[in-house]
């Protein structure tokens, strides 16, 4: 059967209900590198749901579309992800959200690869994107999709986040983006609790989270 979101339809930006934005660092050197996740997740969600990323305003590239009367932006800052929160804070203004109705799309060094997990709100974790968005913002409250890239065993974590994904990571990683299709379109559809209690499953303190809407990361 044909998931609602692939009838997605290009639309004016009038009414914007729902803002979805990936973190990353603009140009092809950045593409592929773990930091860029964000950027890729978005990719991925734009392919599922046949937008393009035709606009550019606030220091974004933007695609935007709608689905059962919900219209919904995706946006990639194109500001480096140390000052993401410009760009952010400049697309709530516009589109009048509210922090709960934006959801930030982001690398985690913390979760193996591949493994996502979401969030209603909570602390940057030391995520300089997610720090400047916070700043920007001025709240914390608004929710987050984690997408596990591994810390490395050795060497400079900067250089790592700032490296492609080796080739045994690959399948993991797509594996990755198909669930954060999913992931994304459930929260639009049923709200973040929805999403969590079902992307969030196999972890134990994930779940007992997931039913109290609380988080302390």
């Amino acid at each position: 059967m044909m998931r609602a979101f692939e009838r997605l339809r290009q639309r004016d930006e009038s009414g914007i209900a729902r803002l979805v934005v990936g973190l990353g660092n603009p140009g092809r050197k950045y593409a592929g590198n773990r930091h860029n996740v964000g950027f890729q997740c978005l990719n991925r969600l734009a392919e599922a749901w046949g937008l393009s990323f035709s606009k550019r305003k606030h220091k974004a590239l933007l695609a935007q579309g709608e689905t059962a009367g919900l219209k919904v932006v995706l946006a990639k800052p194109q500001t480096f992800m140390n000052l993401s929160g410009e760009t952010v804070e400049r697309l709530a203004r516009f589109y009048k959200l509210p922090p709960e109705s934006i959801l930030v799309i982001y690398d985690d060094l913390d979760l193996p690869v591949g493994r996502i997990r979401l969030r209603p709100e909570g602390g940057s974790g030391g995520h300089k994107g997610m720090k400047s968005i916070m700043e920007h913002l001025g709240n914390d409250g608004f929710p987050r999709l984690r997408v596990g890239i591994g810390r490395p065993t050795h060497g400079d974590p900067v250089d790592y986040v700032l490296s492609d994904f080796a080739p045994d990571e690959r399948i993991a990683i797509e594996e990755a983006y198909e669930r954060v299709v999913s992931a994304v379109e459930l929260w639009l559809a049923e709200g973040i609790v929805a999403a969590m209690n079902r992307y969030n499953a196999g972890d134990t303190q994930d779940a007992s989270l997931s039913v109290s809407g609380e988080d302390s990361a």
